[in-house]
């Protein structure tokens, strides 16, 4: 069964900005694509900085944290492989349904994704 993604099948080069994310499928054999430009959001660039220099994140009981992937739609890892932070969604006073997932070590993860339905969908990105 694939699964799915907010954006469907994507190129690994498509770009979300000159010096932002770029959408990239480092991980082909995951079943994951790479995010569409048109899908990571200005605001996902700021978190990206901010996991890879350990903070301050906006959410600092819940950023960070670790994510279960209950949903299964991630590959299988050992418990604490993921880690979630929140990406901001403007006008909204709660955390909204945008997060980041990164695989792998702290500050300088293996594999980035992005979600903007709040697990439903994932797709991958490099920041």
């Amino acid at each position: 069964m694939a699964l799915p993604t907010p954006t469907g099948a994507a190129s690994p080069t498509q770009e979300a900005g000159a010096d932002g994310p770029t959408g990239t499928d480092t991980r082909a054999w995951d079943d994951i694509d790479a995010c569409r430009d048109d899908v990571l959001p200005p605001e996902l660039e700021e978190v990206a900085d901010d996991v890879a220099s350990g903070g301050p994140f906006d959410y600092p009981d819940k950023d960070g944290s670790t994510f279960g992937n209950y949903e299964g739609y991630l590959p299988d890892e050992s418990r604490g492989y993921y880690r979630e932070y929140t990406v901001e969604t403007p006008g909204l006073d709660h955390r909204g349904a945008r997060r980041i997932v990164t695989g792998g070590g702290g500050g300088s993860p293996e594999v980035w994704y992005y979600t903007q339905d709040h697990y439903e969908s994932f797709c991958e990105f490099a920041p």
